[in-house]
């Protein structure tokens, strides 16, 4: 697909792998071999990927009014942002198309960036998203959890006591949360989880995403500290955490709601029987079922 050349200069936002150099959209190659300028967080990494696809960083413009004898590819992350982000738009005012990338995946999740787009809609420019991989979609995709709503909460705090408090203020969230981790935090961070969303917290741990050594493992907080433990290269490479939401006041309302249903397979069942029965018609908790199934035969 070509980029018309009619069109107006733009700020595109451009995915990039995660892992795997295949998952590289022809739509992105295109892009990123036309644009004037490619805006990346660390040149040496982006230079290897622009490489691998033939396209060329140096004196390779093909905007016929392009500046001449320049670097194509322009660092631009946090603590640059504030010079390159007047810089950036001023070359799209002045008709030249910019390509912003990160090191992998797309531009803006969990990375630099949203001070340069905030910046080109108020200045009146065009902004145009060119998608592909991105790593929390991606192990959202393969977690097995309820996915209609869920909140993208990225990297904790790194220190115990901030990241304790944000885990707090998560812990009666009912959608399913998805999060990024350091390998050498990993095992502190599940601790706190499993300490304050309850080790039977269900969660699918994903590592290294469409990578040689990629992990899909779905289990709960607790069984995943021992799994991670008894394999140290679990404790390495990128690591995204899907975790299920809180449920237990829902499951509260779903079971006094099914109490006739429990007084009348307690008629013919034992407790046990009654509660995986239970279980089975309404999706809720067996182990929530067993208890008011006590409670009622208890009455």
């Amino acid at each position: 697909m070509s980029i018309p050349t009619a069109m107006p200069a733009c700020l595109y936002i451009v995915a990039t792998p995660i892992g795997n150099l295949s998952d590289m959209t022809p739509h992105a190659i295109d892009v990123l071999k036309q644009v004037a300028i490619i805006a990346c967080e660390d040149t040496r990494t982006s230079g290897k990927l622009l490489s691998h696809f033939g396209i060329h960083t140096k004196d390779n413009s093909s905007e016929a009014d392009a500046p001449k004898a320049h670097n194509k590819l322009w660092a631009y992350h946090e603590h640059n942002s504030a010079i390159q982000t007047p810089k950036i738009i001023e070359m799209i005012q002045q008709g030249h198309s910019v390509a912003l990338i990160s090191d992998a995946g797309t531009p803006l999740v969990s990375d630099p960036g949203y001070q340069l787009v905030q910046a080109a809609h108020a200045a009146g420019v065009r902004v145009s998203p060119v998608v592909g991989a991105s790593a929390a979609i991606g192990a959202l995709s393969v977690a097995g959890l309820p996915s209609d709503r869920f909140s993208f909460i990225g990297f904790l705090p790194a220190k115990t006591h901030g990241r304790q408090k944000q885990l707090t203020a998560l812990t009666t969230r009912t959608e399913t949360l998805i999060f990024y981790e350091a390998p050498h935090r990993i095992l502190a961070s599940l601790a706190d989880m499993a300490a304050i969303f309850g080790a039977d917290r269900e969660v699918a741990f994903c590592r290294e995403l469409t990578k040689t050594f990629e992990t899909v493992h779905k289990s709960t907080l607790g069984n995943l500290i021992e799994f991670v433990k008894a394999d140290d290269n679990q404790q390495r490479g990128e690591i995204v955490l899907v975790i299920a939401g809180d449920h237990t006041a829902q499951d509260a309302d779903d079971i006094s709601v099914h109490d006739a249903l429990l007084q009348r397979l307690l008629e013919d069942l034992s407790v046990k029987k009654a509660a995986a029965l239970a279980a089975d018609i309404t999706g809720v908790k067996k182990n929530a079922l067993y208890q008011r199934l006590l409670e009622l035969q208890a009455k």
